[in-house]
């Protein structure tokens, strides 16, 4: 699934805040500053860890996916509930034991060869379909984020201090010694996004292309205060480019041939334009979301027959 490269798909953009965002680094320790500082990077300039963007990304494909289907997307916060629990795959009869058992319609020299695959096969069978682009305990991710920094022709290093206090649930009013302030980033403030999906199916690259367009279209927060209105941010896409080389070696040898001539990544001509794709793989991923359903409805039915 991994160990043999077939595509990639790599994405550029801007993500610019609509409103201030707060992602917090944790309290301070200083004497003097914001009680909550924003995550910064060794310069001081305000950062989105790759990770927030993907986590906010992939939680709400998983409220689309459960929507459809609660078998679709896996909870990776609760091990009971994962599509596949480290019982599953190494307890009593679990996965591994099944390969064991498989290994032995095979001569004994070919079985070392054919267990990786055999495994990796089962666990692909079993996996929910968010887990199989945002990766599991047992599958790698193949989505990945690059930290969002900050444009700097755009940021003259002005951070907003805002207030805060904590409220006494009993008398509705603010707690004694519980006001702080927060800092945040104001609206405005532009980040590079850069992005890289490797190894995907259709229907997978149509599951990103659903959910960068929530980013678009200002569907998805990120940070803290949100219901106070923070954290409301807006992806411009500028480029996407993709490149296929499934079964066909000669076009890999080119690629790479290029990567290492090419100054630039608009210097290699192997790419093609992703954005022209977006609709094949979106239709790709309606069309593989149909089939699940109707396996779904096929297993259902048979278990109450």
């Amino acid at each position: 699934m991994f160990d043999t490269f077939k595509n990639r798909l790599e994405i550029t953009g801007q993500l610019t805040t609509i409103t201030a965002l707060r992602i917090s680094a944790g309290r301070s320790s200083e004497p003097i500053g914001s009680d909550l500082p924003v995550i910064k990077d060794a310069l001081g300039n305000p950062l989105i860890p790759g990770s927030s963007f993907k986590g906010a990304l992939r939680s709400r494909l998983e409220s689309f996916l459960r929507g459809i289907n609660l078998n679709l997307a896996a909870n990776p916060a609760i091990e009971a509930e994962w599509s596949i629990t480290n019982q599953r795959l190494n307890g009593s009869n679990g996965i591994k034991e099944e390969v064991e058992e498989e290994l032995k319609q095979y001569p004994e020299e070919q079985r070392n060869a054919r267990r990786d695959q055999i495994l990796t096969q089962k666990i692909i069978s079993e996996t929910d379909l968010i887990s199989r682009l945002f990766g599991s305990p047992w599958i790698a991710s193949k989505f990945q984020v690059r930290d969002l920094t900050v444009l700097s022709d755009n940021w003259f290093g002005q951070y907003q201090e805002r207030d805060g206090v904590a409220i006494d649930r009993d008398t509705e009013t603010a707690a004694d010694g519980k006001l702080y302030d927060f800092q945040v980033v104001p609206a405005s403030t532009q980040f590079e996004f850069k992005a890289v999906v490797e190894n995907a199916e259709p229907w997978e690259l149509g599951l990103l292309m659903i959910g960068l367009h929530q980013f678009e279209t200002e569907q998805i927060p990120l940070g803290g205060g949100r219901s106070r209105g923070l954290g409301v941010v807006k992806l411009e896409i500028e480029k996407m480019y993709w490149l296929d080389v499934n079964n066909d070696p000669e076009k890999l040898l080119t690629y790479l041939q290029e990567l290492v001539s090419s100054n630039t990544i608009d210097d290699i001509s192997s790419y093609e334009d992703g954005k022209q794709l977006k609709e094949t793989w979106t239709h790709a991923l309606i069309n593989h979301l149909r089939n699940n359903m109707n396996k779904s409805s096929t297993v259902e039915t048979t278990q109450n027959s």
